[in-house]
């Protein structure tokens, strides 16, 4: 029945794996709670078991959009699918309700603070609720980086519906999450599977901040008419990038909590519907975001922790297809965001877990291997080298500099451990400044003996002693440095000191794509008449798309069309077999795609 309801329904001929045993657990009556990577197909998990058990299935989802999203492309798929929020005028949701009520609604997307009212749940109550989905399921842990208070109130669902088995999905929960949902939400007795937290098909790029807005425009030459996401730390800077990128000939969008609702909800759509768009973004932007080409995620500024990071780099590649993830790094990162964590208020416990998650984004940034090795050991997951980032594709040259870094810790110490890096560079390098003379600094012992080595070398020194706990940034004063018990042992000669050159990232002149108003290039196995049936395709996709005012994925993926490329269906019975061709979508787009094929071969 699964499989056969995968088939009809949404035209797929198999499951992805670690799918199935999430459906069969749920089908059987047991809790679940699935980890599995973005874009690996979570939504089917609790879709098909909704459509099989019959009855009516409650979807929990944190955001409006994300609701809306996904119940307009269940209806294009033929499912009966409602969802009630905020952003609809109260006529619909009396409506919807309606139907709800009424049984002819199979899948209920509702955000949390709405179906916890009291009249919420006693209206559900007497209904024939077969299943209860809560997606984004780490937004529930205080141990996450993503709390959302109302989520918490969840755990009380197991008790509110006895015997109904609930689904919890996420693609974001370390270890500790992990435990902290299975306790709240299930009492401890749940089916937990996790599927992996690897993306093979993004690259993993960090690169050191020099000079960003050239590093920033060089990077998005390699990514000419494609859809990507670049995130920045606050409001002011997303509307500098936007700006910036904009006046290069990119065509960028902002997206940040100062905007109004609708500006927001404009650009956010503009950036689904349409191709070769860039969204310059605080992380206000993302969750939920199911746009299968996004080609890029960039992030000006380093997230606060590995969770973020995975999460929003997650948005990339959704498709499959390859997709690069690229990070600008620096010390002022290290140093804003032990700041941003001493200023929260909270309390110490939970400062020093913040501290260690970023220590662990700290130790992503500054891998002297394999980077996608250190992303994926912070969620326990092992992997051989990947091939497939910047330490694997350009390995770093790695230096002894165990007494390069001794001169600048003692002339740290020598200085009475208040001052920042420039200065201490000034020292060692042996500059002539009015703060050195007027200081006696030019007396140290340390005083140009490290005036061989550039300033940009020195800088990446500092830093990774930073990284490396060598050194410590006083986050609540002037950025002032002073050296760790680390340190203290580096200058007695008890430890070593081996530090990286930082890789410098030239942008690829040669244009990766013809210029094609945001279209991906066609498959290398697609002939040039194929290519050109393929464009054919995407425009009438396009239309349709456009006159049902959804995403041009919802209505076929790219995979689809290039199935139809290869295979040039000419009868709904060769039709039904390309990928992602359900019932729904046979009835409603066969004609009109088979008229493209037929007019182009």
């Amino acid at each position: 029945m699964p499989h056969q309801i995968l088939k009809d329904v949404f035209g797929y001929d198999s499951f992805r794996p670690g799918q199935f045993e999430v459906v069969e657990a749920l089908l059987s009556g047991e809790h679940a709670m699935a980890v599995m990577p973005t874009g690996s197909g979570k939504s089917l998990c609790f879709q098909i078991p909704a459509l099989v058990k019959g009855g009516l299935t409650i979807v929990v989802s944190p955001l409006v959009a994300l609701m809306e999203d996904q119940v307009a492309a269940l209806k294009l798929a033929g499912v009966a699918a409602e969802t009630i929020n905020s952003a609809r005028d109260r006529p619909i949701n009396v409506e919807a309700w309606r139907r709800v009520a009424a049984g002819e609604t199979r899948l209920l997307y509702l955000a949390p603070e709405r179906l916890m009212t009291e009249r919420m749940l006693s209206a559900l109550t007497r209904l024939p609720i077969s299943l209860i989905a809560i997606d984004e399921a780490h937004c529930m842990s205080r141990w996450g980086p993503s709390f959302r208070p109302e989520y918490e109130a969840l755990s009380k669902l197991k008790d509110q519906f006895p015997g109904v088995p609930i689904a919890a999905l996420t693609a974001t929960a370390d270890t500790a999450t992990q435990e902290d949902i299975a306790a709240k939400l299930f009492g401890g007795k749940v089916k937990s599977f996790v599927s992996g937290f690897d993306r093979p098909n993004i690259r993993l790029n960090v690169e050191v901040r020099t000079d960003p807005k050239r590093q920033l425009l060089d990077l998005l030459k390699n990514h000419e008419g494609e859809s990507g996401i670049v995130y920045c730390l606050s409001r002011a800077k997303t509307e500098k990038i936007t700006d910036l990128l904009n006046q290069n000939g990119v065509r960028a969008l902002a997206y940040h909590a100062g905007l109004s609702a609708d500006m927001r909800a404009r650009n956010q759509s503009i950036f689904m519907m349409e191709p070769g768009v860039v969204i310059v973004a605080t992380i206000a932007f993302g969750m939920g975001i199911d746009k299968p080409d996004v080609r890029f995620v960039c992030h000006t500024d380093m997230p606060g922790n590995v969770e973020a990071y995975y999460q929003e780099i997650g948005r990339a590649g959704r498709d499959g297809k390859p997709a690069v993830a690229h990070m600008f790094y620096g010390l002022d990162d290290l140093r804003m965001r032990r700041m941003f964590i001493e200023q929260e208020d909270s309390d110490i416990d939970h400062k020093r877990r913040e501290h260690k998650r970023l220590d662990a984004l700290i130790a992503y940034c500054e891998a002297p291997s394999c980077r996608r090795q250190a992303l994926l050991a912070y969620f326990e997951d092992t992997i051989e080298p990947c091939g497939n980032c910047d330490m694997c594709l350009s390995p770093p040259e790695m230096i002894e500099g165990s007494d390069t870094a001794r001169t600048l810790l003692s002339a740290c110490v020598n200085t009475g451990q208040m001052f920042g890096q420039a200065h201490l560079i000034d020292i060692v390098r042996g500059a002539d400044t009015e703060k050195i003379r007027s200081t006696g600094h030019d007396q140290l012992d340390a005083y140009g003996r490290g005036e061989d080595i550039a300033k940009e070398a020195w800088r990446s020194i500092v830093r990774q002693l930073v990284a490396g706990g060598f050194l410590k940034i006083d986050v609540t004063g002037h950025g002032g440095l002073s050296v760790t018990a680390k340190g203290q042992s580096l200058l007695k000669g008890e430890t070593e000191f081996h530090y990286r050159k930082d890789l410098v990232h030239k942008a690829n002149t040669k244009k990766t794509r013809a210029s094609s108003g945001g279209r991906a290039a066609a498959p290398t196995d697609l002939n040039e008449e194929d290519a050109k049936l393929l464009t054919q395709l995407k425009d009438l996709r396009t239309h349709l798309a456009m006159e049902r005012e959804v995403p041009a994925y919802m209505i076929f993926s790219d995979r689809s069309l290039e199935d139809m490329a290869r295979q040039k269906p000419r009868t709904e019975s060769s039709f039904s077999d390309i990928h992602g061709v359900g019932a729904a979508k046979l009835k409603d787009f066969a004609e009109a795609f088979i008229g493209v094929i037929v007019e182009n071969t």
